[in-house]
């Protein structure tokens, strides 16, 4: 907090001079910089309003242009509000949240006094709200939820002008169930639908019950939105995600399959179909025919985060678990004698982080490091960055992703970097080894034709360091497992295995798994048990 309200004093400090100079053209651009800075800040708008007084109004210093900077665009905003026409400035301000959301640009007063409803076109407001709520999605933060709340003020005051405004009522419940506000949100919705029926209407209302808990009468509006519109197949996705949601799971995929009949490639359904068969019956295979789906369909009708929600807290679906007894382990040569250089390290730097959405992200993430050369990302390797296990851990990850993006020409099965990769993962039992086998992995899910070769290197290493004839384990055994358990087209004697040992060694060591999810424990055969725990 303390860096922007510096930057929008130094900017502030220029401004003045400026004026003082009559330089007001360069006046206004240190005033959007500092509005940008601290868009609340009194005495950037005393200010404003002084630069107004010496120029005219000020408008034409803060012209609308293509691209325009955020900063002219607020600022403009709020000299349109202090010439009487508050609600042309209005819209400017969704145009700021929506373009940066989080940042607190309608927090002023004269966005939320009464006359501004009254004023501004009630169908411009419920557009103006309904793009917002699209790029704002459902925020969880308070932090985030509160700089909606002047806009929600005007929303109030604008239904209580237009009390039977239906798109402007079903808009506002919309914003109102994002900011905390469930039952504002029926209320509104409910007299949406009274004053004009719709599917939209019936979407808005069974949205707002949802976000009440009131789950019976929101599935009865999505029913009712359906018979408004039956090949709008994203409500049979909403209906079927709120029947699992409930724990309906089995009438839940049957909606999901109603809409496949319909249209197997419509991507909202398919993304839910895979995300609840997972949930369903915890396989990986439907995780990773949704990554398929997604590779083969970059054009969906909007961004999904099924696969992201499924992966999250999961050991190497969604990031590097906390080792099970620590495996910073030097056991083995070192990968390289070489000293990273700066430069190296600064780029590994800005993409290494211990969590991603999912293997395919962090495969994608990994793609500027393919300006770093193979042998600095071996030297990254063996003497990675970080202050702690933990963060040399994550750096060892993302340097052996690095190596995926080099020699890309060659065939895999050939290739340079698979053979680095695989000499990795089997010349230790350390935390170059599984960052190694990571690597492989997050490959397999992006390139099908290596899934049958990855298996079988996963498949080989789980059973040398961990499998029933092993008596004592390394100390990566745990995670180890949990690899094979991230492997596309493991065979499922394998991945049974793998489960035995990942519970046996959690159940030994207790590890810490950041934000671990709860998954379905699955049956494994007693004698297998009886073999891992001689």
């Amino acid at each position: 907090m303390e860096e922007p309200r510096r930057s929008a004093d130094r900017d502030l400090e220029q401004a003045r001079a400026a004026i003082e100079r009559g330089e007001m053209s360069h006046a206004a651009d240190h005033l959007a910089g500092a509005i940008a800075h601290a868009p609340t800040l009194p005495e950037t708008h005393e200010l404003l309003s002084h630069l107004a007084a010496r120029s005219g109004g000020a408008l034409e210093l803060f012209p609308l242009e293509h691209n325009a900077f955020v900063g002219t665009v607020v600022a403009r905003a709020h000299l349109l509000a202090a010439a009487g026409r508050p609600e042309d400035g209005l819209p400017l301000l969704f145009a700021a949240s929506g373009h940066t959301p989080g940042v607190n640009w309608a927090g002023v007063p004269w966005v939320t006094e009464p006359s501004l409803g009254v004023k501004v076109e009630p169908g411009l407001l419920a557009r103006n709200v309904m793009q917002l709520c699209t790029v704002i999605g459902d925020p969880d933060a308070e932090a985030a939820r509160s700089v909606l709340r002047p806009y929600l003020t005007v929303v109030r005051h604008a239904i209580a002008a237009h009390p039977e405004h239906a798109l402007l009522l079903g808009a506002g419940s919309a914003l109102a169930r994002r900011v905390g506000e469930p039952e504002t949100a029926v209320d509104w919705a409910q007299r949406g639908a009274r004053a004009r029926p719709s599917k939209l209407a019936e979407i808005w209302l069974g949205y707002a019950y949802r976000s009440a808990g009131r789950i019976g009468e929101a599935l009865a509006a999505l029913r009712r939105a359906v018979t408004h519109d039956p090949e709008d197949l994203s409500v049979y996705a909403d209906i079927a995600a709120t029947l699992a949601d409930a724990g309906r799971m089995e009438d839940a995929l049957s909606w999901v399959e109603r809409a496949l009949a319909k249209d197997p490639s419509f991507d909202c359904a398919v993304h839910t179909a895979h995300r609840l068969r997972f949930r369903a019956d915890g396989k990986l295979a439907h995780l990773v025919d949704l990554a398929d789906f997604a590779a083969d369909n970059p054009d969906d009708t909007h961004e999904h985060t099924d696969l992201a929600e499924c992966c999250a807290g999961t050991p190497w679906l969604g990031g590097v678990p906390e080792a099970a007894r620590g495996t910073d382990d030097p056991r083995r040569r070192a990968p390289s004698t070489e000293q990273p250089s700066t430069a190296s390290v600064e780029r590994l730097l800005r993409v290494a982080r211990p969590a991603w959405p999912h293997p395919p992200a962090a495969y994608d993430a990994a793609l500027g490091l393919v300006l770093v050369t193979g042998e600095q990302l071996l030297a990254l390797l063996a003497h990675p960055p970080g202050d702690d296990e933990y963060a040399r851990r994550a750096a060892r990850v993302w340097a052996c992703l690095g190596l995926l993006h080099h020699d890309t020409d060659e065939p895999w099965m050939v290739s340079t970097r698979r053979r680095r990769l695989v000499e990795l993962a089997v010349g230790g039992t350390d935390a170059v080894t599984e960052a190694a086998m990571f690597a492989l992995i997050a490959y397999a899910w992006v390139d099908p034709a290596a899934r049958t070769d990855v298996a079988g290197l996963i498949t080989g290493r789980l059973m040398n360091l961990a499998g029933p004839a092993r008596r004592n384990r390394p100390p990566i055994a745990w995670s180890i497992a949990q690899l094979a358990l991230a492997t596309p087209d493991l065979r499922e004697e394998t991945r049974e295995i793998a489960e035995a040992v990942a519970q046996t060694e959690e159940a030994r060591s207790r590890p810490r798994i950041p934000r671990q999810r709860t998954r379905k424990p699955k049956r494994v055969r007693r004698q297998l048990l009886r073999w891992l725990t001689r």
